[in-house]
């Protein structure tokens, strides 16, 4: 029920600025976005159409822009900043954290980002450019620099009084242990804090077992530790062991949505960060890539059945019956396909385990194309009165099930071996695949056999 509200409630906001708009209200738009945090405010930016985005931004509070900027996505971030003058743009970066700032810069032109990044104190810009030692979608370059330690020799009263005199993040769950060297060495759990004798040592009551990730660790594979382990926090540390910051849950979370969000719109030809109120002419381009490949594609198959048109002529209710071969090989492939594809999202699927994993694809898709086939079969004979092209059409639908299945385990394995996202590309070539075997065997057995 709550979710139901939270998204009538956005939706009653958006509508309202959308008609301050259009009244030139601007003061009751102001009001407005000032009851929301910066995350809230970037959705609500995302949800207007292009040519109203500039004209709400001058009306968020100048302290809370770069963090709005921060939390929008790549492609509706890019296209505000295009919209906006250079120095809306440099007080925006200069009010963001470090953190913050990592993720925008590229996105900025080239003499704001100068700016801002001169702007940075020593402190800063050190934290700066530690996040970009490491490439993108690492942990390094996720991470929060700014964390609180202890000693493992202080006692525990000296660690509660320490940290009393900071504001700690709602999502840390623990301090990070490290000796004078600034070597990771575990992590004190709050619970061991406020719970042991206060003249206890930390060294003591910290959980030494506690393992870091190695700043070059993709976000991928952190993501998955975080599910496993059911992990708040973790520490990050270089080779040589030294602590450089942590990852909490947020950014883990946030990391899953954007990959879930790609894989979706990949899988649909889209790019990851789609921009719904984008301006149609490069939303136009953008998607025009992926209709031509599939044109392309729709020619192959259609060349395949002009390969057998004088069958058609003669047999007609092959025409008929056509669509059904294709469409069952394509359902089969696509059933398998995205099950792969989730498999190596979560690196369930090795050399180790394929194999079989393969062997028990090709078994699933001739035991239901068996079964189909045969009720297909049943229903043609019926339908036209001709038990040939029952036959035909039951050999061809167990072989294009077949052959979709495995298709449906190789093209991912395949890609993802060639360093290509199978998400983005898989469903094409599955497509091609599944079209191209069904009416070549379809067609094929009904010239072979009907004839």
């Amino acid at each position: 029920m709550a979710v139901h509200q939270l998204s009538f409630l956005y939706q009653d906001l958006i509508e309202s600025i959308i008609e301050s708009l259009d009244k030139n209200d601007q003061e009751t738009i102001r009001t407005k976005l000032l009851r929301h945090n910066p995350a809230e405010l970037a959705l609500v930016i995302e949800a207007l159409p292009h040519d109203d985005r500039s004209k709400v931004w001058p009306l968020i509070s100048t302290t809370v822009q770069g963090q709005v900027l921060h939390h929008l996505r790549d492609i509706a971030r890019a296209s505000l900043i295009d919209e906006l003058e250079h120095d809306s743009l440099r007080s925006a970066g200069e009010n963001m954290d470090v953190d913050e700032l990592v993720e925008v810069i590229d996105d900025l032109p080239e003499k704001v980002a100068k700016a801002v990044i001169g702007s940075l104190d020593e402190e800063e810009r050190r934290r700066f450019d530690t996040h970009f030692t490491y490439a993108k979608g690492t942990a390094g370059r996720l991470m929060q620099t700014e964390v609180r330690t202890l000693r493992p020799d202080v006692t525990l009263e000296t660690a509660l009084r320490y940290l009393r005199r900071f504001r700690l993040s709602t999502q840390t769950d623990s301090v990070i242990v490290v000796d004078r060297h600034n070597s990771y060495l575990g992590k004190l759990f709050f619970t061991a804090l406020v719970t042991g004798h206060p003249k206890q040592r930390v060294d003591d009551v910290m959980d030494h077992e506690a393992e870091p990730i190695l700043a070059d660790t993709p976000i991928g594979d952190i993501a998955r530790l975080f599910e496993q382990r059911d992990l708040v926090s973790v520490a990050i540390v270089n080779q040589a062991n030294e602590l450089l910051g942590r990852i909490a849950v947020s950014e883990v979370l946030d990391a899953i949505r954007e990959e879930a969000d790609r894989t979706l719109l990949n899988m649909a030809g889209l790019e990851e960060d789609e921009d719904l109120f984008a301006p149609i002419l490069p939303s136009a381009r953008r998607r025009a890539i992926w209709l031509g490949i599939n044109l392309v594609t729709a020619f192959l198959a259609s060349w395949v059945i002009g390969l057998f048109d004088a069958t058609l002529e003669k047999i007609v209710a092959l025409a008929v019956l056509m669509p059904i071969v294709a469409s069952m090989g394509g359902i089969t492939g696509s059933q398998t396909l995205t099950l792969a594809i989730r498999g190596l999202a979560l690196g369930q699927i090795s050399s180790s385990n394929s194999r079989w994993l393969l062997f028990k694809e090709i078994a699933i898709g001739g035991l239901n194309g068996v079964v189909w086939a045969l009720v297909v079969a049943v229903i043609a004979v019926l339908w036209f009165g001709n038990v040939g092209i029952g036959v035909v059409i039951c050999v061809a639908l167990i072989i294009n099930m077949i052959i979709a299945a495995l298709s449906g385990i190789i093209i991912p394995l395949v890609l993802d071996k060639l360093g290509i996202d199978p998400a983005l590309s898989g469903s094409v070539i599955l497509t091609t695949v599944s079209d191209v075997v069904g009416f070549m065997a379809f067609l094929g057995l009904a010239t072979a056999f009907l004839l």
